[in-house]
């Protein structure tokens, strides 16, 4: 079945092309391929502020770029995020736009007082990329992958996004031409397949 899909991709540096822009256009290709719509959101292209208020979250009106990005979340029945793994989690800039675009009344809605928030996103799937200079077990046994499981479950399924499904890369400094090449095989057939 034929999936509505928006790209997120969460490399901040909009100068300079890095892999996790590679594996964005992989998938995007993929998915092309497969028959699924596609669009994309490169955070490093969006100008927003942040935001530094509880009022400013709660009720302040996001910038027309923001708008933007929350109806192609809207949009999609399936989220791809791609970011590269700074200090053991998502770079600063991705969290602003997740802080930006799923504020209340949009990803989720307060109840009364000690009810549980509303989840406003749910129907909808994803899945995270992360690349990382370690190895990929490192983060995932050693240090208990702290940054994504944030992402996976304060962020996304509070929102009600789910399932989730992660890939890690890891020590994309020293990866082999091949083991690159795998890589990129193996994403554009998530596109393909949608998920």
């Amino acid at each position: 079945m034929a999936k509505r899909i928006t790209v997120i991709q969460g490399h901040p540096d909009g100068h300079a092309r890095h892999f996790c822009h590679v594996l964005a256009e992989e998938y995007m290709k993929g998915a092309k391929n497969g028959r699924h719509e596609v669009c994309g959101i490169d955070v490093a292209e969006i100008d927003f502020p942040l935001l530094r208020t509880k009022e400013d979250f709660e009720n302040a009106m996001p910038v027309n770029t923001i708008r933007q990005a929350q109806d192609a979340i809207s949009w999609a029945n399936h989220l791809v995020i791609i970011y590269p793994l700074w200090l053991g989690t998502m770079p600063a800039l991705l969290k602003a736009f997740f802080e930006q675009t799923l504020r209340p009344g949009f990803a989720f809605e307060y109840g009364d007082s000690g009810q549980i928030p509303k989840k406003l996103l749910a129907g909808r799937s994803a899945r995270i990329i992360v690349c990382m200079g370690m190895p990929a077990f490192i983060y995932q046994w050693i240090y208990f992958a702290h940054g994504l499981k944030n992402l996976e479950r304060n962020i996304l399924a509070f929102s009600g996004i789910g399932p989730i499904k992660s890939t890690l890369i890891g020590s994309i400094e020293n990866m082999s031409e091949g083991r690159r090449i795998r890589w990129l095989t193996k994403i554009r057939k998530f596109g393909e397949c949608g998920n």
